[in-house]
This record gives C-alpha cells, structure tokens and sequence, in this order.
C-alpha cells in the first residue's frame, strides 16, 4: 500500500510576485499536482518561478464534483498543493471544502505561511489591532443589512473585502450603520505598484471615492463601537 498522501495550502502572492516564500517554492516543485483556482492567473506566476508543471482547475465551479477524485489520490500517496489567485487558500477563495473532505478522511493538511490581505491591511490601518474581527465579502444581496446590523456594536477592529464597483456602496451602508465618524482605512492594490492607504472617516472616504473610482482589490478596515467611558 502506498505511504499516504499530503493536501498542501500554498499561499501566493497578492501582488508583488517576489512575496513568495522558498519553502512555498520548494512545495511547488516537489508536488505531483498543483491545484488552482484559475490556471490562466497561476500560470503566470509559475513562469516567473521558473516551474515548468501542468496546473489542474479547482474553483467554486468544480470542486463538489472533483473533491472525491483528489481525495482518492491523495489516499494514493500523491502530495497535492492547493493554490488560489492571490492569498491564502481557503481564506475568501476555494480551499475549504476540500480541507474538509481531507479531515474527514485521515488525510494530511498542511498550511504554508505567506501571504494574505487581511493582515498587511490591518496593521497599516492605523487602528487597534491586538482584537480584530474579518468578515470577507459582505453578502451582496440577501442578508447585507441584517449583517451588517449584527455587527453594528462590535467593539473589535472590522476588516472587510470589497470590490472596486462596490465600494462606494459599501462605504455608504457602512456610514449608515456604524456612524459617518466611525473611523476608517481603505487599502487599495496592497503590494502593488499602485498601491493606496487611505485614511480617515467612513463619510469621507466614501466622498474620496466617490470622486476618485477605485480600481483593483480592497481591503476596508473600520474602527470598532467605541467603548464607552468608564465602562
């Protein structure tokens, strides 16, 4: 019987194509398979690393249907790296399912560090960051306000990502809901060539942005309810 396989979560970068680790490198070269969320996107960054290697889809759009397969040949003994678009698979992108069905089966999961959005965002914010709350995406229809009315009173630091034709949007229901003064930071392209740290309240910025459209991934990182003084 052949020595059980391992699923390897490889994090990739999320701009800046240097923001790669050796040991991430090392797990690419050595896989037998490399999973990605898009072939077209990862592609680009296997050719900068000089790694010639088939790349094998597995996206929101096919992995119920694939998961059982690579679970078999994970059994089989293969070791399997598991790559999205930019980030930390599992974390707002493809990952989880198949880290689940891994679990469930005894098989090996390993997580390399590196790199995710969330965190650079945080700590340039500016804002408390020793408790913070990430939410991802916002829902885009169903059950938008009644999360963001649930997290009205949190007190934590509040990280959200967001696309760019939303985001005025967003700002706008976020001022509703927390108050236009709630402090804020929005953080455009992180790593980037063209990359944007902008501070400041909820109502300007959404007023920034307004008037300068927003282009590429964001990040918007907001103040939590502030405590009361004397509680």
């Amino acid at each position: 019987m052949n020595e059980q396989g391992k699923l390897v979560l490889v994090p990739t970068p999320i701009g800046n194509l240097d923001d790669i680790t050796l040991r991430s490198i090392a797990t690419l070269k050595e896989a037998d398979l490399i999973l990605a969320e898009d072939t077209r996107v990862s592609s680009k960054l296997l050719h900068h690393l000089g790694i010639d290697k088939k790349l094998t889809p597995h996206h929101k759009f096919n992995e119920h249907k694939t998961i059982s397969g690579i679970v078999v040949r994970l059994q089989q003994g293969q070791r399997i790296a598991l790559i999205s678009d930019a980030g930390t698979p599992g974390i707002s992108d493809p990952g989880f399912l198949l880290v689940r069905a891994c679990v469930e089966s005894g098989v090996e999961v390993e997580c390399l560090p590196g790199a995710t959005a969330l965190i650079p965002a945080l700590a340039v914010s500016g804002l408390p960051a020793e408790r913070f709350v990430f939410e991802g995406f916002l829902p885009q229809k169903k059950g938008r306000q009644k999360r963001l009315q649930q997290l009205a009173d949190e007190t934590r630091t509040l990280i959200f990502y967001e696309s760019p034709f939303r985001l005025v949007k967003t700002l706008g229901q976020l001022s509703e809901t927390f108050g236009g003064e709630r402090r804020a930071c929005v953080c455009r392209e992180l790593s980037k060539l063209f990359e944007e740290i902008k501070r400041g309240t909820l109502d300007d910025l959404q007023k920034y942005y307004f008037e300068n459209p927003p282009k590429g991934e964001i990040v918007i990182v907001v103040e939590g309810l502030p405590k009361k003084k004397g509680s």
